[in-house]
């Protein structure tokens, strides 16, 4: 047995301490903050890079296609009309290029698409006189078909035929009184 020195409880066995996983070493350690310290310096460089590119007038194109390479006219345009959603009044403006094609030269040279209003789908056509009005209000049903078939279904609706518009109205001392003027002719 073993004798107790200092006169109080015999001190009990020290169990041996579990072994800890070695740590990163210094080198080990010198190698992470130095990879730190490169991807900061690069971030920094690229971040100056683009601000002097900028201030150059802007980033230079390369060898493979992107956004800011330039394209073909037709390209641009037709990317603008979807991009804004004009596909519609694009399509009515090309009916109106191509109006004799549609309705045929003789009906064409009488009677010219004057707007369309696409809220209410109505093509406004005016003609040089009321003959071809009337003429073109009995076509209507036969050109609306013909006309969505160009555009898409129910692109238009109606077409509201005007006729011909008279001249000024004049006012002044040589108007007979009650008269309507020149409605009385014209309308």
């Amino acid at each position: 047995m073993t004798e107790n020195t200092s006169g109080g409880a015999p001190e009990p066995a020290k169990s041996p301490e579990p072994a800890r996983p070695p740590g990163p070493s210094g080198v080990d350690l010198a190698r992470v903050a130095l990879r730190a310290a490169k991807d900061a310096a690069r971030a920094r460089g690229d971040a100056a890079q683009q601000k002097k590119q900028a201030r150059r007038g802007g980033l230079r194109s390369g060898a493979r296609a992107d956004g800011r390479d330039p394209m073909a006219l037709g390209s641009a345009i037709n990317r603008l009309i979807t991009e804004r959603g004009w596909e519609a009044p694009a399509a009515v403006g090309g009916v109106m290029g191509r109006w004799p094609q549609i309705v045929g030269e003789d009906v064409a040279k009488h009677c010219v698409p004057e707007k369309y209003d696409e809220d209410e789908r109505v093509l406004t056509v005016r003609c040089d006189s009321t003959a071809w009005a009337t003429n073109l209000r009995l076509l209507a049903p036969t050109l609306v078909a013909r006309l969505n078939e160009d555009l898409g279904h129910g692109r238009v609706t109606l077409i509201k035929v005007q006729g011909p518009g008279g001249p000024a109205r004049r006012y002044g001392p040589l108007r007979a009184p009650g008269s309507t003027g020149p409605g009385d002719t014209y309308g």
